[in-house]
């Protein structure tokens, strides 16, 4: 521990207690890591519960000259919670204060620490949700969704975060609270509101967020659809959509995936099927029907082999469970995974998963492919044993080539995941020496110190108004 991290953590002891600075080994050791395969070197973690006490807690590294890095579940998969080179964590997770719900203008300020699914579940009784439902919203927080700007299955047709995010309170650097942003539908000036969404914790930390809610939709139909083969399926997706229909979710999984959420959730997955189509339609009655109808046709008319939909709200339940719990159901088949989220134009899918495949054949590495794939944004997941180094050089060999492929084909580097450390060094693929300056300039315009969770979004040496770009290589020492 530094001399200046030993004086900030007397500071910080006096001003939050003993039991919410954590400094012994195994605090540090867990708040080195997120739901990535980045490891790093935590300092120092508070646990601050309001505002006032981020603030204050801000102000205190800031004149230590200490490096905060915010974290909120721990769920994220880039390593954009995961301290590098020490400096203070500052964890969100017990700020979970949910405010009144203004039903007039279906909004509700929440703390970050308030995990995705409980804002649905605490408002389902006026007929009301939120949107944004990342697969992992039983665990994830709201502050966590703000930063990496979450998707979800049913973003395709209610949008990702940014678009429900009304208005943020953000602690500055320097410790000076502001509240970016409100219910009025178009405030004047910049948009420092969109700004901040997505900005993965680089410019300040949110402390309480303004989230619009959506009603309910009256009537829901949710459909399973398998085929013989991946590219059968991918061309499904592009024709429902191209057939007039925007399903409120479009998911694919291959069969691999298949297997492995079949043998956890017991769903009754068809598991000989070469890949499957979640397809989830809302609206009123008549808008349900027409739309099954539209996606029951196009599917029949691209080589289909059944249709099962959903009978009860017990089996819709069942079918999202699949969905949902894909990630962890990688465990029966390896202890570990690596993915990337790249998004690719829906046009270009067929040949994406193509690619993949070749690409993970190459390698000899199994890929477990569950996506969104209305969006085209994908997760393909290559199940490894981290103690076998050779698995692990490979595994990381394909990812890479992954990454290159997808933007080869027009498309970039996140659709929901964030850059982080583990696509920090992919960003020149998709911007050039300019726009990684420009983005510099505003990072530094919010954080003149350049302490706020450094080392993430932008390729080292990256500076305002003199860009000098590292290499596309993760840096040693970051990976485990």
């Amino acid at each position: 521990m530094t001399t200046s991290t030993g004086a900030l953590a007397d500071r910080l002891r006096h001003l939050l207690g003993p039991d919410r600075l954590l400094e012994g080994d195994l605090a540090r050791s867990l708040y080195s890591h997120d739901g990535s395969i980045v490891g790093g070197a935590c300092g120092l973690v508070a646990l601050p519960e309001t505002t006032d006490e981020v603030a204050a807690c801000m102000r205190l590294a800031h004149e230590a000259g200490v490096d905060v890095i915010p974290r909120g579940s721990g769920t994220g998969l880039t390593g954009g919670a995961v301290p590098l080179d020490g400096g203070l964590v500052m964890s969100l997770a017990r700020m979970r204060e949910m405010g009144d719900v203004d039903v007039a203008n279906s909004c509700v300020w929440v703390q970050p620490g308030v995990l995705n699914l409980d804002v649905s579940t605490a408002v389902a009784h006026l007929g009301l949700h939120y949107a944004p439902d990342p697969s992992s919203q039983q665990a994830c927080s709201i502050g966590g969704n703000v930063g990496t700007n979450a998707g979800g299955p049913h973003c395709l047709a209610y949008g990702v975060t940014v678009q429900h995010v009304l208005g943020v309170e953000m602690v500055r650097p320097d410790g000076e609270v502001v509240v970016l942003g409100g219910v009025a539908p178009d405030p004047p000036g910049y948009d420092l509101r969109g700004l901040v969404v997505g900005a993965e914790g680089t410019v300040g930390i949110v402390t309480r967020v303004l989230l619009r809610l959506t009603p309910l939709p009256p009537d829901v139909r949710t459909m399973l659809l398998d085929f013989l083969s991946v590219t059968e399926a991918s061309a499904v997706v592009q024709a429902i959509i191209a057939a007039g229909v925007i399903p409120a979710a479009l998911e694919m999984m291959d069969r691999n995936m298949t297997m492995a959420v079949e043998e956890f959730v017991h769903a009754g997955l068809p598991t000989d099927a070469a890949a499957l189509l979640l397809v989830e339609v809302d609206g009123t009655a008549a808008e349900v029907d027409t739309a099954t109808a539209v996606v029951e046709r196009v599917a029949r008319t691209h080589g289909v082999r059944t249709v099962r939909v959903a009978q009860d709200e017990d089996e819709r339940a069942l079918l999202w469970k699949a969905r949902k719990t894909a990630f962890g159901a990688v465990a029966r088949v390896k202890p570990s995974y690596y993915l990337h989220d790249c998004v690719v134009p829906r046009t270009r899918l067929v040949e994406v998963m193509a690619a993949i495949g070749e690409i993970t054949a190459r390698e000899g590495v199994m890929c477990l492919n569950v996506f969104h794939a209305g969006d085209g944004n994908l997760h393909p997941i290559i199940a490894l044993d981290r103690s076998d180094p050779d698995e692990t050089e490979r595994a990381m060999r394909a990812g890479d080539q992954i990454v290159r492929a997808c933007v080869a084909l027009g498309g970039t580097l996140s659709g929901e995941h964030g850059i982080g450390v583990e696509k920090r060094d992919y960003m020149p693929l998709v911007f050039d020496h300019d726009d990684l300056a420009a983005q510099a300039c505003v990072r530094r315009a919010f954080d003149p110190d350049g302490r706020m969770n450094p080392d993430k979004i932008l390729p080292t040496g990256t500076r305002c108004g003199e860009v000098g770009l590292a290499d596309t290589q993760v840096p040693e020492g970051t990976w485990i």
